[in-house]
């Protein structure tokens, strides 16, 4: 009796045990956004409360915006950088003033006319908490906005917390020239390199204490630190879920092969707006690679492969207004990445310009490609002066520099 017993016992436990799903890991990173919910949010009480964040503010999969309304925090103005407060525009879309449809809240474009909060939009706040998800690029423009925005705090005395995120190419990857004075713009404000290897919240720092940006009291800037996250992670060890940051970066590969392909835009070439995915497909009607080329353009890359393949680029609403060669066939290559710790973006994406520059008959580079660089150096990549390889970025200095301002290990 005994042993039917017991036998029932253990059929019981291993039923349970086949019935039940597993645990769900929880991500091995807390952004700063979740460790002011678990620990701060008591701090804002009785103050007036502004945002800065776009689609990537998110928490468990919620945006912050309500997450922090369900919470009772006196949420009083939100800021939209470029693509907007909740991501409905494409890039280079010019954002407009206007009330956020789902809240009422006013929302006010950093992505217009004005890129630096007025002293009028700063008067509606007592405090700007700062939140989103870079990708680690000098002209992915998130950063241009938070330099002008501690300007507009320190004028202002308004404090700015911001919520830090990793950045997804990790902290240990830096590669590309400085940005040289001439070629300063919004895409490129800074005289850091094209992969930069900072969290924004460090980058934040930097501009502060290198005074790159203007004040005359220092802005009150508070750092709302992750847990979990260290320099040699790149996205996937963090375990968090992608968000795109932008229309045009669906993924997290798209958005690493960006800080290369980017270049693209600088040129007639195609970077494949107005496909599903832009920066990994690119070319142009007149590219011509035979298999001979593309065997020579593939020993030369590390951790990722380029294969031929046509597209048509065509207009989609939010994402790609008239893209280049629209509803034209063009002649082009898909970047597949295999290994994110062999593959360089930046030197794989100007290794895979010059061979398309090369392999088209009408393609020309223009003006924004120096905005993009932030330097002429590359002309003499392209003109074959240079081979990729033997490039000098110069980044030694900027690198020393940087240790200052680490948050992250």
């Amino acid at each position: 009796m005994i042993q039917k017993i017991t036998s029932l016992i253990l059929l019981a436990i291993l039923t349970v045990a086949c019935d039940s799903k597993p645990l769900a890991q929880s991500p091995a990173v807390k952004t700063g956004a979740q460790i002011l919910i678990e620990n701060h949010l008591h701090e804002l009480d009785g103050l007036r409360v502004g945002l800065v964040m776009n689609p990537t503010a998110r928490v468990e999969g919620t945006h912050m915006l309500d997450t922090l309304l369900a919470l009772n925090v006196n949420i009083t103005a939100l800021f939209a950088p470029e693509h907007g407060f909740r991501g409905e525009a494409g890039a280079g879309e010019i954002i407009q003033d206007g009330a956020d449809q789902a809240t009422g809240l006013p929302v006010f474009s950093l992505y217009g006319q004005t890129r630096k909060p007025t002293p009028e939009m700063m008067s509606y706040t007592d405090v700007i908490l700062f939140d989103m998800q870079d990708v680690g690029a000098r002209f992915y423009t998130y950063n241009s906005t938070l330099g002008l925005l501690l300007e507009a705090s320190a004028e202002a005395n308004v404090p700015v917390w911001i919520l830090d995120r990793p950045n997804p190419a990790g902290g240990d990857y830096v590669s590309g020239w400085l940005l040289e004075n001439e070629f300063s713009s919004f895409v490129g404000m800074y005289p850091i390199p094209i992969a930069h290897g900072l969290t924004l919240a460090e980058l934040g720092k930097m501009m502060i204490g290198e005074s790159w940006i203007k004040f005359e009291n220092e802005p009150e800037f508070r750092v709302i630190p992750m847990q979990g996250w260290s320099r040699s992670m790149k996205w996937p060890a963090t375990g968090l879920n992608w968000f795109p940051p932008s229309p045009n970066l669906p993924t997290f590969e798209h958005a690493y092969t960006y800080l290369g392909t980017c270049l693209i835009e600088g040129t007639t070439l195609s970077e494949g707006r107005g496909t599903d995915d832009p920066f990994l497909l690119l070319g142009s009607p007149s590219t011509k690679i035979d298999e001979l080329s593309l065997t020579n353009l593939n020993a030369k890359l590390s951790g990722a492969t380029v294969e031929l393949e046509e597209f048509i680029p065509v207009s989609i609403p939010g994402r790609a207004l008239q893209p280049k060669h629209e509803c034209s066939v063009v002649n082009g290559i898909r970047i597949r990445i295999t290994d994110y710790d062999l593959y360089d973006p930046v030197m794989g994406g100007i290794i895979i310009l010059k061979a398309l520059l090369d392999f088209s008959d009408s393609e020309t580079v223009n003006n924004f490609m120096y905005r993009l660089t932030g330097t002429r150096d590359i002309d003499r990549v392209l003109d074959g002066s240079v081979l990729p390889e033997n490039i000098n970025f110069g980044i030694d200095e900027y690198l020393k520099t940087t240790q200052k301002y680490l948050i992250y290990k």
